[in-house]
């Protein structure tokens, strides 16, 4: 390995190569090569290994194609670096270039030191028009790019590719999972180090996830109004690096710590998945700072609105990242690959998907991003899941993305939130959220595994909010309550928050553990939310995006241990069942109907009872026995089952959570609120 305060770094111009982004060292010395289309001289600037002293810089001396590279010799890895990009300052016309403001490598691998605010990182006077430009030097409070050594042990670890069907995602934020974890040791915590280790592998082993789904690792920036309150980013959706991990998740700063993390995880058989923003990026609207896409080549990068003086908003984030322009999607193209080919990870779920598919004629299924990514070699082969949904016109796109693409169902939540607080004529609604939602997904032969099914992610109640508490309780963000949406489908059982009541924690324990049943056995793929499992509460809050502190973070000193036994029993059954089915009802391998508690099939008549409180799905499957999932959102009810010998598998109104097998005959009793599972012998 390089030892960098000892190289001698020197240009070597006839040995730059544009063919690839970033900067790629080798056993002399470091190629670095950078998209501006409209620049007029780039600047590479070297530094330290603290990252504070400037100790050589170089003009870039060549270009082909917008792609200004060249060749250092000496520089090695752990070698800090950062751009100075020289063009016109011309707002108007869409161009912001201030080689006063050092900036971020949009391909670093590594990133060193923090992102300290100051006006000094605004291309134009804070406070005063962004059409006169601000000369101050921007170096010291910015962080840089790190060259990262690629060498990595991975022995025969690849990608896992379980089947849709055998899935179930863990969704989980590195931080929050692992800083009251009593068993990880304390300054691991927060870190990948920390979520990788034995205790956490061990507790998604027993409940029988194969997949954790982690929230942004991707760096991003703290946002400047949330500092002046006392607040800080938690959720990480804010990323300015999309190749480099965020630096405070790393307990020894280098990338592969995240590549052991994946390693150990692979090998405890859970895949990783990992969230990812390439809809806007941390630098905001054109008022907000030049860190990097900005003053690299703001009219490439970027959206720009009928004035190019303003950036086009999709996001609600102040940009929308132009992907449209092939430079730009090659970036997230190289990035995804990226994590795939170099960090082993199993797929990703994309924030705001639907700007990636917005062109000039809207959202479109068969645009750019889409078709890049399905004809792609390594990206079409790994897991690729859509949140379907953006704030412009027409973002709402649930069912719209096309295969290999799943989609988080947000119907499903909403549905099933309803059902069980015993809203009115949801009985239909839920019996489709039960087969997949085939009225969005059963098109452009889309399998029956389309659907993220989940009761609650990072944004919004958690489970346990979501029996605990009728109105959202945001003041911790304030916000004056104005923030995180009003229709959180809950209701509390009778007081809001936690109560000694021990008749209302039982009822929430019981609707909780129905809901999870609901979850765990409707066709598609079960997400859970960490923590949901243990009974993880927010004290209402359902914006905690700024909390990032014991809020937020899972308790896991008084976990409620009966909810963890059920999920693990479940999950364990749709497994040994085969419950889930890539084939929507109605093909040979599933067929379905819905029975009534009389003893009966289902009525056109019965399905607009609006106190319909027993659903009742009856599954025949090719070479498998019969099943029957019924689902009492009521009281206490009795149901006539269907002919044959039926065995009660699993059973939400029992301590466990689950019955021994047993032969039923005839009637049989429904406890209240509760989810039953029948197998025909």
């Amino acid at each position: 390995m390089f030892d960098v305060k000892k190289q001698t770094l020197t240009l070597v111009p006839e040995k730059g190569r544009p063919e690839t982004l970033g900067a790629e060292c080798d056993a002399e010395g470091t190629n670095f090569a950078l998209f501006s289309d409209h620049a007029e001289r780039l600047e590479l600037c070297l530094y330290d290994d603290e990252g504070r002293n400037e100790i050589a810089r170089f003009d870039l001396p060549q270009m082909e194609g917008g792609i200004w590279f060249g060749y250092v010799q000496g520089a090695g890895p752990g070698q800090v670096y950062g751009y100075r990009v020289h063009g016109p300052y011309a707002p108007e016309q869409g161009h912001r270039f201030n080689p006063a403001k050092l900036l971020l490598d949009p391909y670093a691998r590594e990133i060193r030191g923090p992102l300290q605010w100051d006006d000094a990182l605004f291309g134009y006077p804070v406070g005063g028009l962004d059409l006169e430009r601000d000369d101050r030097d921007s170096a010291p409070f910015m962080p840089k790019a790190v060259v990262a050594d690629p060498a990595f042990d991975w022995d025969a670890d690849r990608t896992l590719s379980h089947p849709w069907e055998k899935t179930v995602i863990y969704e989980a934020h590195v931080k929050g999972l692992t800083m009251r974890h009593p068993d990880i040791p304390e300054d691991d915590r927060g870190t990948f180090q920390g979520l990788a280790s034995q205790p956490v592998l061990d507790h998604l082993t027993k409940l029988g996830v194969t997949a954790i789904e982690l929230l942004p690792i991707h760096f991003f920036a703290q946002d400047r109004h949330l500092i002046e309150k006392g607040l800080s980013n938690y959720w990480g959706y804010n990323s300015l690096g999309f190749f480099a991990p965020n630096a405070p998740y790393l307990k020894t700063g280098r990338i592969r710590e995240v590549k052991e993390a994946v390693k150990r995880f692979h090998a405890a058989g859970i895949e990783v998945i990992l969230d990812v923003v390439y809809n806007h990026t941390a630098e905001g609207s054109e008022l907000g700072p030049t860190l990097s896409f900005r003053g690299i080549d703001n009219a490439s990068y970027y959206m720009l609105a009928e004035n190019p003086r303003h950036c086009f908003d999709t996001t609600g984030c102040g940009n929308t990242l132009n992907i449209a322009h092939p430079m730009v999607l090659r970036m997230v193209l190289d990035s995804l690959r990226y994590w795939v080919q170099v960090c082993h990870v199993d797929g990703f779920r994309f924030d705001l998907a639907s700007t990636l598919g917005r062109e000039s004629s809207g959202f479109e299924r068969e645009g750019a991003f889409f078709n890049a990514i399905r004809q792609d070699p390594v990206l079409s082969q790994v897991k690729l899941i859509a949140e379907p949904w953006d704030i412009g016109d027409g973002g709402y796109q649930v069912g719209g993305f096309p295969w290999p693409f799943r989609e988080w169902n947000d119907k499903f939540r909403d549905d099933t939130r309803a059902f069980w607080r015993r809203d009115d004529a949801l009985a239909p609604r839920l019996s489709q959220r039960l087969l997949g939602s085939p009225t969005q997904f059963d098109h452009s032969r889309r399998p029956a595994t389309s659907s993220i099914n989940f009761l609650a992610a990072h944004d919004g109640f958690t489970l346990w909010d979501t029996v605990s508490y009728n109105e959202k309780h945001n003041d911790a963000n304030s916000e004056n309550g104005a923030d995180g949406h009003s229709n959180n489908l809950s209701h509390n059982l009778g007081a809001e928050g936690p109560t000694d009541d021990q008749g209302i924690n039982t009822a929430r324990i019981r609707r909780a553990k129905a809901m999870l049943a609901t979850l765990i056995l409707s066709q598609g793929v079960p997400m859970l939310l960490a923590g949901d499992e243990i009974g993880q509460s927010q004290q209402g809050n359902n914006n905690a995006y700024a909390q990032d502190n014991e809020l937020a973070w899972i308790d896991w000193s008084n976990p409620r241990t009966e909810l963890a036994d059920t999920v693990a029993a479940l999950i364990a059954l749709r497994q040994e069942l085969a419950l889930s089915t890539a084939d929507f009802a109605g093909g040979e391998s599933l067929k379905a109907g819905w029975w009534h508690p009389e003893g009966r099939w289902m009525e056109d008549a019965d399905w607009h009872d609006p106190q319909a409180g027993t659903l009742a799905l009856h599954m025949e499957r090719a070479e498998r026995p019969a099943l029957l999932i019924v689902l009492n959102r009521g009281d206490d009810a009795t149901l006539t089952l269907p002919e044959g010998d039926w065995h009660r598998r699993a059973d939400t109104s029992t301590e466990q959570g689950r019955l021994a097998d047993g032969t039923e005959h005839g009637k049989v009793g429904l406890g209240w609120q509760s989810v039953t599972l029948f197998e025909k012998a």
